[in-house]
């Protein structure tokens, strides 16, 4: 049986067939740009409205939250130290690896990380979806910003008038002219960590690197 095609006799019905049906590139990069309206102004500013945070998801842009051994380097690495392990860890194993900076550091152990958000960390690249921050927790992972050109993504290691955070894998906090991770006031919160969303973030990683090639 032929398929029957879309009427075409009205402008709206012309429209959408424009939209829908045709296989043009025009018509395609039509698609692209409302796809991107929509999103940007329906989608985001609605989900934003149903967080209570400005900013309700997030892409991760470095390896600072991973629980994985980089390889980038000569000597494969974790939390800023060698190891003889490969891969994605698990939370015992990283924090063979990792847990002696907070049994020193601070009051949490392994038994407290194993009931916190995203406990196996998150990987450079995800999709982090956030909410509104009434209510904070030590082991809570935070969006906030600071002088530096991007927003951080860290988890809370301690909470008093001040909240210093630290990112799983990193060797130590970040203390320098653009960022003290030891003084964190609430005004700079953005949001807190929920859920992810797997790699979906390097699609704005790439078109970023994309569009910084004829910006640079």
């Amino acid at each position: 049986m032929k398929k029957k095609k879309p009427k075409r006799d009205t402008i709206p019905q012309k429209i959408w067939y424009f939209i829908w049906h045709d296989d043009s590139i025009i018509s395609w990069i039509v698609n692209v740009i409302l796809a991107f309206l929509i999103v940007k102004f329906i989608f985001y500013p609605g989900l934003s409205i149903i967080t209570g945070t400005p900013l309700p998801l997030v892409a991760v842009i470095s390896p600072s939250m991973e629980h994985r051994v980089s390889t980038e380097t000569s000597t494969p690495i974790i939390c800023g130290g060698p190891t003889d392990k490969q891969g994605k860890l698990n939370l015992e194993d990283w924090w063979i690896e990792c847990g002696s900076w907070y049994e020193i550091n601070t009051e949490i152990t392994l038994q407290d990380f194993e009931k916190f958000p995203l406990k196996n960390g998150f990987n450079k690249g995800d999709i982090i979806l956030l909410r509104g921050t009434k209510k904070l927790s030590v082991g809570d992972i935070i969006v906030f910003e600071s002088k530096k050109p991007y927003p951080i993504i860290h988890r809370i290691i301690e909470k008093n008038e001040m909240i210093k955070t630290k990112g799983d894998n990193n060797a130590g906090l970040i203390m320098d002219s653009e960022l003290n991770e030891e003084n964190i006031t609430r005004d700079l919160i953005i949001g807190k960590a929920y859920a992810r969303i797997p790699y979906l973030g390097y699609v704005k990683i790439w078109f970023t690197n994309f569009i910084n090639l004829f910006i640079n």
